[in-house]
């Protein structure tokens, strides 16, 4: 049975909701990017899990036969500064879910995903080693674009918009196992949690009302030292919750 892959909402959070037209789902009074919505009619599991204990062979098949058409995908080439190099990591036995933004450059130039100074203090975070950080069927890493998008002023600029909704529903529905879901920063938030108007700030600080199987975060790049330095009780407070979530995830695996 499919799930919506969003969390539901009190009677509270309902009324901040602002209607839209033509039928389409009700959008948060936001500022924050919009991506298609994940529905039940595309098949996708909850955040955090709608698993079974095995994945079926059919599943593991079309998991493997997606991934290989979207790490061909040169929908928007024209678009990025270095050409299309989608970076990504799926397997359809994953237990953690960690929706990112997009890669940067060093990501870009070596196709590993996370291979760079964010993905050291990621790694620290969870409290994973490299090689749990990297085995698909432990977890899965798909960022909100797949492809490098270049820089701006501020830093890197925002995911290419063509690439959620061209694959994140069938991406997110080969993922019939997930126990814990991570939500990196504003662009994943937006997807993710798309009822949620508040500053990244508040919803990560709010990250008891989202249960177990959720667990926004900011995004881990040397560009936030400072909102780290700023609210210390991330790190105090949350980092230690999110490594015991990690390793609740990941008993009996079976890998």
């Amino acid at each position: 049975m499919a799930y919506l892959a969003r969390l539901s909402l009190s009677s509270h959070d309902k009324s901040k909701i602002v209607p839209s037209r033509h039928g389409q789902p009700p959008q948060p009074p936001s500022n924050r990017p919009k991506y298609h919505p994940v529905g039940v009619e595309a098949g996708c599991p909850a955040v955090g899990g709608a698993r079974t204990d095995q994945p079926s062979q059919t599943y593991m098949a079309s998991a493997a036969m997606l991934l290989a058409q979207v790490r061909a995908c040169s929908l928007c080439a024209e678009h990025l500064p270095l050409g299309a190099r989608p970076v990504l990591q799926l397997h359809s036995s994953a237990r953690i879910l960690i929706a990112g933004q997009a890669p940067g450059r060093k990501v870009h130039d070596s196709g590993v995903p996370f291979n760079d100074a964010s993905g050291d203090r990621l790694r620290n975070w969870l409290g994973l080693s490299n090689e749990q950080f990297y085995n698909p069927k432990q977890v899965a890493i798909l960022p909100m674009g797949f492809c490098y998008p270049g820089t701006g002023r501020s830093g890197d600029l925002p995911p290419r918009s063509e690439c959620a909704p061209t694959w994140r529903a069938g991406l997110l529905a080969q993922l019939r196992m997930l126990r814990l879901t991570l939500v990196i920063g504003q662009y994943a938030i937006a997807y993710h949690l798309p009822h949620e108007s508040g500053s990244l700030t508040e919803i990560v600080s709010n990250w008891r009302r989202y249960g177990p199987n959720v667990l926004p975060l900011p995004h881990p790049s040397p560009r936030n030292n400072i909102w780290l330095a700023r609210n210390p009780w991330f790190e105090q407070e949350l980092v230690p919750v999110l490594r015991q979530r990690v390793s609740v995830a990941l008993q009996g695996d079976g890998t």
